[in-house]
């Protein structure tokens, strides 16, 4: 098979942050690493699709999503410690955030419109981003959140 004829797409990011990879139709395959914004103790915000799920995939490395309950309004934040190659579908109006060790790479599949336009973020209290931090150090210790 030769590649050159259009046959096959050989996409890599090696990066920090997010990245689309593919777009096509209405889809979009993306990665996401590492990045400072991200770590426990930075995350000051959270996101909401208004009109798609959101797929994650934990490829290696370590990954929290958080997830909030409330509407315009966090009530409660869970903590979930991503498995590699299981699937996480978060659904469309949750606000959700995460954090992800140094060698983490996550695949995210979502609509290929899936921004802000469609999006919501919150600013989260005090009192909530303490709480980030405390459900991560009780998922992955202290010594290990201090060496993300």
């Amino acid at each position: 098979m030769n590649p050159d004829k259009g046959y096959l797409e050989i996409k890599e990011y090696v990066g920090e942050g997010y990245r689309p990879c593919v777009d096509y139709g209405a889809w979009r395959v993306a990665i996401l690493r590492y990045i400072t914004d991200l770590e426990a103790a930075n995350i000051d915000t959270m996101e909401r699709h208004n009109e798609t799920d959101e797929v994650f995939v934990l490829l290696s490395g370590r990954c929290i999503l958080y997830i909030a309950e409330g509407d315009g309004i966090i009530e409660t934040i869970h903590a979930v410690d991503m498995v590699p190659e299981k699937i996480y579908n978060i659904k469309r109006g949750v606000y959700h955030s995460h954090t992800l060790s140094r060698d983490a790479v996550v695949l995210i599949v979502e609509n290929r419109d899936t921004g802000p336009t469609n999006s919501d973020r919150i600013s989260l209290l005090n009192e909530q981003r303490r709480k980030i931090i405390a459900l991560t150090q009780s998922l992955w210790g202290r010594e290990e959140l201090t060496q993300l």
